[in-house]
């Protein structure tokens, strides 16, 4: 009986043994191959969100942003959370057509976090009631990727043009 009893053990512990050895191993959250796999859903995420700022749709576009997020937009103050986002938006794009290509350089992702940075150019089209004129930028972005309830959304973004100021600002600036 008692020898019987160890071979149950034994049984019973080797069956544990070979379900354990049989799964398998977590992909590596970190890496050229993992930020490779980031980079591609980064750049599936782009896509979507030019297309509803070429759309107007700001509420869509705000999906793919964290509540808390900060975006750094040239020549004024940073637009902090995702209300306020939304708010600016909304407002810029009463004022006419906003088209932007973006494209990814590289990503530097490990466990929830990812890096990208990437080029962008800009466009602005006015409406008849616009207080802002037509405009084209282009220069880098960076922007802070987070792993939030299993979707990849924006934490910081911070576009910084490559255009110089028009000259008119630079004589200002030499006269302060």
């Amino acid at each position: 009986m008692k020898h019987q009893f160890v071979l149950s053990i034994s049984a019973l512990l080797t069956i544990i043994f070979a379900a354990s050895c049989d799964q398998p191993t977590p992909e590596p959250k970190t890496g050229e191959e993992y930020s490779a796999q980031i980079q591609k859903i980064i750049e599936e995420k782009n896509e979507q969100i030019q297309g509803f700022y070429a759309s107007g749709m700001i509420d869509s576009a705000a999906t793919h942003f964290a509540d808390d997020c900060i975006q750094f937009m040239p020549n004024q103050p940073a637009i902090v959370g995702i209300e306020n986002y939304k708010a600016a938006w909304k407002q810029n794009i009463q004022f006419g057509q906003w088209e932007f290509d973006l494209n990814t350089q590289e990503v530097k992702a490990s466990g929830d976090l990812a890096t990208e940075y990437g080029k962008y150019t800009m466009t602005f089209t006015p409406n008849e009631t616009s207080p802002i004129p037509a405009m084209e930028d282009k220069g880098n972005y960076m922007v802070l990727w987070e792993k939030l309830d299993g979707e990849w959304k924006v934490v910081w973004d911070a576009p910084v043009t490559e255009l110089p100021l028009p000259s008119q600002a630079l004589d200002s600036a030499m006269v302060k």
